[in-house]
């Protein structure tokens, strides 16, 4: 019983468990419906939600494009709003409005005008042409404003002496004048073309600065010219006699103090050829005083050479210094430089051909021997180069050793510009081929008066004393002056015309030594052996009769002879150095075999001094005196 119990309350719960299965299923299907219609109605909407919501944003970016178009609108209107605002700065000019006013007004026009040109509205044409009448007229007055400010601290001139002579640096524009022009020349560089060194304000400036420089020079380029001429014609130009000196350094100091003033006022890139604009005027200026001095010297060149010689060491230092300060100027200056060193260099060639023409061109020599006054002159030449070295040296080097010479002439270098270190022989020593050249003429003076001398003076003895006149003169002015140290160690040249000379004078020696030559044959044993003192008495004695007349004979005409030749001696002029070598040169010649012919026959006329009018201390007596 208790059993069925169980059973029946077991299949009552399976009942109720099926009854709740089934509604759980129903509630399933019925959930499943419910889901299937919620996905068919969210997708009704998302297909109705999604071009609502692009539409949103199409016509939100669409709002946002009209609101960027009405601000740009009145951002493009303010132009045209403010341009009364900005006429009346322009038309007031930058003394009223001020400057710094003046620029930016300037600045917000060329900016409204890009803007305006960006924009290309048909509507604002007429404002964009009204921009631009008013930059116009905006960069006109600033172009004049420019010029009025440069002209008011631009003199007419100064007076370079003034600052030379008291050591005072050449004036510069003031600071506040050097900021404004600065502030001009960037915004009229910067914002129009053409541009840079070529703007309205470099222009300007070298149009107003320009002729204060050449103003302010004129006058030391004047007296250069003037000082050149000189009252005595013929005499030698002296190391800085001339104003290309003070011309030069009034040059130098002007031109970097209007170099200080580009260099505040301009951009670095258009410093150079600002520079060059401004200088223009006065470095033509300096190639016509230049040219002017040229022809000077031209016709003056034996006297005037060495200021050419100047010009090109002045004129060298000058381009050398503004070149290492600037960087500038160098082919200008080379180039005005250019017709004065090719005259320096042409000098040297034809002062050498000028002493060869004057020495063959002699008519007449000194009948005594005398030297004459184109020797000294030559020298005196030579020593006034000295001066002139440093230069000289610069121009031997560029000619080379012997570059003076005729056969040189075609293979010179070109002297367009300044030679550089490169361009020379490194090896070169302008000091020692100035000496080769000193030599050179001394050489080419003394040939052609030796050669002279043997055509215009009568004997050899007057042509010796004129040759060894002119070589003792040489040797004199060397050792006396600057040329001793460059040529001291070279003068033995110098021996071969003495030794010429000595040679023509004493050749009356060889005329008188026959006399003292005996040909008397005497008895082998009578005759004194070799080293052993002749007994004139027994050499006497032992000659014939017509041996002694002839030994007599021999006397008279030596004595004769000689007392010629010591006359002749005496009569010359003589340098005393002269005098000196040809007196010994003809005692060691003469006396030997005088004292040789008297000991053997001094007894001849038993000392009465008929025949031997001299003995051996007298005549030395008499070869002394010849020496001075």
């Amino acid at each position: 019983m208790t059993h069925h119990t169980v059973d029946e309350e077991a299949r009552a719960e399976v009942d109720v468990l099926n009854s709740r299965l089934e509604k759980t299923t129903q509630l399933t299907k019925k959930i499943q419906a419910s889901l299937g219609r919620l996905e068919v109605s969210g997708q009704s909407v998302r297909d109705v939600a999604g071009p609502l919501s692009s539409e949103t944003r199409r016509l939100q970016l669409l709002g946002n494009n009209v609101d960027s178009v009405l601000s740009a609108i009145d951002r493009l209107r303010q132009p045209a709003d403010s341009k009364d605002n900005e006429e009346q700065i322009i038309r007031a000019g930058p003394d009223k409005a001020g400057l710094s006013s003046y620029l930016a007004s300037l600045k917000r026009l060329n900016k409204s005008h890009r803007e305006m040109q960006a924009s290309n509205l048909r509507a604002n044409q007429h404002t964009m042409t009204d921009l631009t009448r008013l930059i116009k007229s905006g960069n006109s007055q600033l172009e004049s404003y420019f010029d009025k400010l440069l002209r008011g601290e631009t003199p007419r001139s100064i007076e370079p002496l003034h600052y030379i002579t008291k050591d005072k640096p050449f004036p510069v524009l003031p600071q506040d004048k050097i900021a404004r022009l600065g502030l001009v020349y960037a915004y009229l560089a910067g914002g129009q073309k053409p541009v840079g060194h070529d703007s309205p304000a470099s222009k300007i400036y070298a149009e107003v600065r320009g002729p204060y420089l050449s103003s302010s020079l004129a006058n030391l380029a004047a007296a250069s010219v003037n000082t050149a001429k000189k009252k005595n014609l013929g005499a030698i130009y002296r190391v800085g006699t001339n104003g290309i000196g003070t011309y030069a350094q009034a040059m130098e100091a002007i031109f970097l103090s209007e170099y200080d003033n580009i260099c505040s006022i301009f951009k670095r890139e258009d410093w150079g050829p600002v520079f060059q604009g401004t200088c223009q005027a006065a470095l033509s200026e300096l190639a016509r005083t230049v040219r002017e001095l040229n022809a000077h010297i031209k016709g003056h060149l034996g006297t005037d050479c060495y200021l050419a010689y100047e010009i090109t060491e002045i004129l060298s230092g000058l381009l050398g210094n503004l070149e290492t300060r600037t960087g500038e100027l160098k082919a200008s200056l080379a180039a005005a430089l250019k017709p004065v060193r090719e005259t320096a260099k042409a000098s040297l060639s034809e002062l050498l051909e000028d002493t060869k023409r004057k020495a063959g061109g002699l008519q007449t020599l000194p009948s005594d021997g005398a030297s004459i006054p184109l020797v000294a002159d030559t020298m005196q030449r030579l020593q006034a180069m000295v001066e002139f070295l440093r230069p000289i040296s610069s121009i031997m080097i560029s000619l080379g050793d012997g570059g003076w010479k005729p056969s040189s002439a075609s293979a010179g270098r070109s002297a367009d510009v300044i030679p550089s270190l490169a361009s020379f022989d490194i090896g070169a020593d302008g000091r020692e081929i100035f000496g080769h050249y000193c030599l050179d003429t001394i050489d080419t003076l003394l040939s052609t008066l030796d050669q002279k001398a043997k055509i215009l003076l009568r004997g050899k003895s007057v042509a010796g004393v004129f040759l060894a006149n002119s070589v003792v003169t040489v040797e004199r002015m060397i050792r006396d002056s600057d040329l001793g140290p460059l040529l001291q160690s070279r003068l033995e040249v110098l021996d071969q015309w003495r030794k010429k000379a000595t040679a023509a004078y004493t050749d009356v020696c060889r005329d008188l030594s026959v006399y003292l030559f005996d040909t008397i044959h005497t008895n082998r044993t009578q005759r004194p052996t070799s080293g052993q003192a002749a007994d004139s008495a027994s050499v006497i004695k032992s000659l014939s009769s017509k041996d002694k007349d002839k030994i007599k004979e021999k006397f008279s005409q030596f004595n004769a002879a000689f007392d010629e030749m010591v006359a002749r001696h005496k009569s010359y002029s003589m340098e005393p150095d002269v005098r000196s070598m040809f007196g010994k040169d003809i005692r060691q010649k003469l006396q030997p075999l005088y004292d040789r012919f008297w000991d053997r026959y001094h007894d001849i006329d038993k000392g009465k001094g008929k025949y031997v009018k001299y003995d051996k201390s007298s005549i030395a007596s008499v070869f002394l005196s010849l020496a001075s």
